[in-house]
């Protein structure tokens, strides 16, 4: 038992604390609502474990062979970091156009996770932690586990966002949040070239 609270505690450690899949969340509950950016959640969260179980299945050792490939990623993640953070100070602040159209997808939260280092980073250290000796029920109790959790962290994220949206009703406050956020991505994406 104690196995899987030290899991759950990780998956949660990782999961609620701030990153860009977060921070997206967020700003898109806060923008879109709550129901429109269960998309991304689901998305994310999906993207998120497929990567963790390759992680567990054998992925690490590739990227440990071919370092170039761990590079790229990295430039990636950092440039789609930029461009989200683009779109978020470029946008208007009207909340009344037609938002579920443009609410993040499911694909753009999968994606966001392939290219987000503290999701590789997570991905390394939990099965580096609980799965290192390659235990494929492990990798599969840990990555189940870590499905709910992060599912619920980052939905708590849009469910706060969504808490905001009535603060953020004004045009002028929307744009002035959405410049925040997109300086904490800007930000993050900086950290990431150091």
């Amino acid at each position: 038992m104690s196995l899987v609270f030290s899991m759950a505690a990780f998956a949660l450690a990782a999961s609620i604390t701030p990153g860009p899949v977060n921070i997206v969340a967020l700003s898109s509950g806060a923008r879109f609502g709550f129901r429109a950016s269960l998309r991304h959640v689901t998305g994310a969260t999906l993207g998120f474990v497929g990567l963790l179980v390759l992680i567990g299945l054998g992925l690490h050792e590739l990227l440990r062979q071919w370092p170039l490939l761990t590079q790229g990623i990295r430039l990636f993640g950092v440039a789609f970091l930029l461009y989200m953070a683009w779109k978020l100070a470029r946008d208007d602040g009207r909340l009344d156009t037609d938002a579920a159209a443009r609410a993040p997808s499911a694909w753009y939260g999968a994606l966001m996770q392939w290219l987000n280092p503290k999701a590789w980073l997570a991905c390394v250290a939990g099965m580096g932690a609980f799965a290192a000796d390659g235990d494929v029920g492990l990798v599969w109790l840990f990555s189940g586990l870590y499905w709910l959790i992060c599912y619920l962290s980052i939905a708590c994220w849009a469910y706060a966002g969504s808490c905001l949206r009535h603060y953020l009703s004004d045009p002028a406050q929307m744009r002035l949040f959405n410049r925040s956020m997109a300086a904490l991505l800007a930000a993050s994406a900086g950290y990431l070239l150091v």
